[in-house]
């Protein structure tokens, strides 16, 4: 392939987050000596770092006494109060988090591999916030029947991020940073490499590799109110779909609670993992309505969903009163300094409060996709309903779908995952070169040619009657999925958002990028990613619309009951040969043996 430079690795990896970062460690670790990692910003400022509030594992390390749901040193547990923490009540907690969509042979592996995970992290030096005996740290999250969420004070994302990176420069892995990914070269069912683009210099590189893994993140950019980084425009999803592989529950995505108001930037679970409370204008701790029981700590997709009904009904706060109010004052100066200080920092910069002594205004915020590119447990792409492989690709983290989340993420499983997984696949890929994977021929068809084409196309389109912005454009877009394709749903909002975004598609062919430069040139790379949105969003909402029930995340108005006849199955879409997308539906694993007690009484 002469059009373009090509460079040359076993293992190219796009995506420097934890999943990442882990399995290129790991493949490094056993012996892989020739890893590229592509990462569209600094590794270190990969969406994992921001992350705050712990990573999930059965420790068993604090038990609260019972009645109080305070989490102390370790002591004597009085009769009556709840059990310890077990891998059995991990994975019961998951799967019934999951709204019973996640398959459980893989929920299994994932908490009983998260014992050793954090451990393996400890021994690297991550610096986890102790006990006063010296054990790792633990605090509740919402959904866990146990304190479960190991944490280092609110920068648990940050600490382990920078431990497994300092382990990739170690084991000599190589990072590409600021390069923006467009294509994967996949052909006859085999991964041959990545077509990217240097940011900084603007050139086009092929990278020829045995194996190619997107580590590349979620896809939360395509709502008006996130918490996702400006980087997570589900670029490896979209660009997977177009290059035949299938996507899977892309219309699981989960809202989370506590978003600074107007902003969506995360106030961390552990604000109520901590004992926070949400109140609305009246001042009512209103999840009393929604969850006796659990309170601020029932999972994220209901408590979601009473906040924007508090907010529907006219008991919001702000200016606009889409807002709600997080309560930490009753927690005291010395706890929020020591447990939540970034949260305290974050709020004071965008909200201009202390909340040692103020009331927060938060929202719902789009914030994790549950669907994405299907693999086994070892990060394995799969074709179809049968588990195919497609060789030599694999995906990790939050672009990728095992299913362990299901229709619904509890909160701390997603380091875990990213973490677990990406380790997994990291072995995987080590067995696969080791193993005598060979260098696929790269497709005849000069693929970085094409992608110059494509970008020089959005540089030089002149107008012809229309000249869409492509500012406009994005917004339309963004606007489209929180008001249609947001926390509730029906058939009207979702074919109105089809329809909208069928013709922003057609509108992106009349889109011109003014800035004509090589160098940084962030038009052209906004431009990339709106394509990809796009592409994405459509799913999203065509998933949504056939998917006739409420599950977890996915709450339908006219269809407000969860219905295992119909409905207990994964969605499958892939491109057809007109383009067009084509649905088709996977089973959900359910093994019944391997479930507790507790699940199989459900």
């Amino acid at each position: 392939m002469s059009d373009a430079r090509v460079i040359t690795h076993d293992v190219v990896i796009v995506g420097a987050g934890l999943a990442g970062s882990w399995a290129a460690m790991v493949a490094a670790r056993e012996g892989v000596t020739n890893i590229g990692v592509l990462s569209k910003v600094h590794p270190l400022r990969s969406h994992s770092g921001a992350a705050q509030g712990g990573i999930a594992a059965a420790l068993g390390n604090v038990r609260p006494v019972a009645g109080t749901g305070e989490d102390g040193a370790l002591e004597q547990v009085p009769a009556g109060a709840e059990p310890p923490d077990s891998i059995d009540l991990h994975f019961f907690d998951t799967v019934k988090g999951s709204d019973w969509l996640g398959d459980q042979d893989k929920i299994k592996v994932l908490v009983t591999d998260a014992i050793e995970v954090i451990y393996e992290y400890e021994h690297m030096g991550c610096v986890f916030s102790r006990t006063d005996d010296g054990r790792i740290n633990q605090r509740r999250f919402g959904g866990h029947s146990a304190p479960r969420a190991n944490f280092a004070a609110d920068w648990t994302g940050h600490v382990l991020l920078h431990t497994i990176h300092e382990q990739c420069l170690k084991h000599g892995v190589k990072f590409y940073s600021e390069w923006q990914l467009l294509e994967l070269l996949l052909e006859d069912g085999v991964a041959r490499g990545v077509v990217a683009m240097d940011i900084v210099s603007g050139e086009i590189v092929t990278f020829h590799a045995k194996a190619v893994l997107f580590a590349t993140g979620g896809y939360g950019r395509a709502w008006k109110i996130t918490s996702n980084a400006t980087a997570n425009t589900g670029d490896g999803v979209a660009i997977a779909y177009r290059a035949g592989a299938p996507l899977m529950d892309m219309e699981f995505v989960q809202f989370h609670p506590t978003g600074i108001y107007k902003h969506g930037i995360l106030m961390s679970e552990a604000c109520r993992g901590e004992g926070g409370y949400l109140l609305n204008a009246a001042g009512e701790r209103f999840m009393e309505k929604y969850a006796p029981s659990k309170m601020e700590l029932a999972p994220r997709d209901l408590v979601s969903r009473s906040e924007q009904t508090e907010i529907n009904e006219g008991r919001g706060v702000g200016d606009d009163k889409q807002g709600i109010y997080l309560d930490l004052r009753h927690l005291g100066k010395e706890k929020i300094m020591t447990r939540l200080p970034q949260v305290r920092e974050i709020a004071m910069n965008f909200l201009g409060v202390d909340i040692v002594y103020e009331l927060a205004k938060i929202q719902p915020t789009a914030h994790y996709s549950m669907g994405g590119i299907p693999t086994d447990v070892d990060g394995q792409v799969i074709a179809d309903a049968n588990e195919t492989p497609i060789v030599g690709f694999y995906a990790a983290g939050e672009c990728a779908c095992v299913s362990v989340h299901g229709a619904n993420r509890l909160g701390t499983n997603s380091l875990l995952e990213a973490s677990v997984f990406g380790r997994r696949a990291g072995y995987a890929i080590a067995r696969f070169i080791k193993g005598g994977a060979k260098l696929a021929p790269l497709p005849a068809r000069a693929a970085a040619a094409a992608q110059r084409a494509r970008l020089a196309r959005l540089m030089s389109r002149h107008e012809n009657g229309r000249n869409v912005p492509l500012k406009q454009l994005s917004e339309t877009l963004k606007k489209t999925m929180t008001d249609h394709v947001g926390i509730f749903r029906s058939q009207e909002s979702l074919e109105t958002a089809l329809a909208t975004i069928h013709r922003l598609q057609g509108d992106f062919q009349h889109v011109r990028v003014m800035d004509t430069s090589r160098r940084y040139n962030t038009d052209v790379l906004a431009a990339v990613e709106v394509d990809h949105m796009l592409t994405f969003s459509e799913l999203v909402a065509l998933g949504a619309l056939a998917r006739r029930e409420s599950r977890g995340a996915h709450a339908r108005t006219d269809y407000p009951t969860r219905d295992d006849n119909a409905w207990l199955k994964h969605t499958l879409v892939r491109q057809s040969s007109d383009g067009t997308p084509e649905l088709s539906y996977k089973d959900v694993t359910i093994d019944w043996e391997k479930c507790p007690p507790q699940a199989r009484k459900y």
